[in-house]
């Protein structure tokens, strides 16, 4: 489950590159979230699943919110904004670095931050570097992409520490569709203030239909999964492995750079958050 998770994930960034020119990145995401919630709905009354506690909603709106909209929000509108896949990928794979200082910091005294969990940070940091530095100025990189992309990196630390603190044991079904529900209805005002409208070309469609059918009930749904059932560095140590596969599948098919320089980049982001990951397993 974990390896198919990485590769479902490493889609989504693709995706967001290829339905871009098509069309505004929160109309699309708002669209999104709506077919999902009718196709998890339906799921659900097929299997006749119950709906999760009352007591729970506000906290599944709330990781819902932060997962999908904030998350997936600033990542597409980063995307919009000229980034690329490879770029973006990169910045969000920081999170287990967040995370597993997060939780050192956190944490008791016997837990707390390490040396080498420093280091590992500083690793991490020094390859996003070496990959987003020769881009800077150049149109890929900009101020306002660059916030999106830390902004979309927050709110998936955040969202998975507060599921994984507060989030009950669900039924996926049930629980994906209140968050994505929570998610519709924080982006939709933002979707009305897009200009720019939806042109329904066929790569739109094969975005959509993917975004809707792999990665909301396959790949979130695997997330939920994940973290219901493990640790969250654990979890979230998955994804430093999510920027190498994306920046594979986007030099192969939409020609992004994929330069020695990025690759020591990635090499190195990849070490320094397996060092935090690392430490922070072995200090419990």
């Amino acid at each position: 489950m974990p390896w198919v998770f990485v590769l479902i994930w490493s889609t989504g960034f693709v995706v967001a590159r290829l339905a871009m020119p098509h069309a505004p990145p929160l109309t699309f995401l708002s669209v999104r979230y709506a077919l999902s919630v009718l196709c998890f709905a339906a799921w659900m009354a097929l299997a006749r699943v119950s709906w999760p506690p009352r007591a729970q909603w506000p906290h599944l709106a709330v990781s819902g919110a932060l997962m999908h909209a904030g998350y997936l929000g600033g990542v597409w509108s980063a995307v919009k904004l000229g980034m690329g896949a490879g770029t973006v990928a990169l910045l969000v794979g920081l999170q287990p670095v967040l995370t597993a200082i997060w939780i050192s910091a956190t944490a008791s005294a016997e837990h707390r931050v390490l040396p080498r969990q420093w280091l590992g940070l500083a690793l991490g940091l020094a390859g996003l570097t070496l990959v987003v530095w020769r881009k800077l100025g150049v149109g890929e990189v900009g101020g306002a992409s660059l916030a999106l992309s830390i902004f979309a990196m927050l709110s998936i630390t955040i969202g998975t520490l507060y599921q994984k603190r507060h989030v009950r044991v669900a039924d996926v079904r049930a629980a994906s569709a209140v968050q994505l529900g929570a998610a519709l209805l924080v982006s939709v005002p933002f979707a009305l203030l897009e200009a720019e409208p939806m042109r329904w070309h066929p790569e739109l469609i094969a975005a959509l239909a993917w975004s809707v059918l792999g990665l909301t009930l396959g790949g979130s749904s695997l997330l939920y999964l994940l973290i219901q059932r493990g640790a969250a560095t654990q979890v979230t140590s998955l994804l430093y492995l999510v920027p190498p596969c994306t920046a594979a599948m986007a030099w192969a098919l939409f020609g992004e750079a994929f330069t020695p320089l990025m690759m020591l980049g990635m090499a190195l982001t990849a070490a320094g958050v397996a060092l935090v990951v690392r430490d922070e397993r072995g200090a419990r």
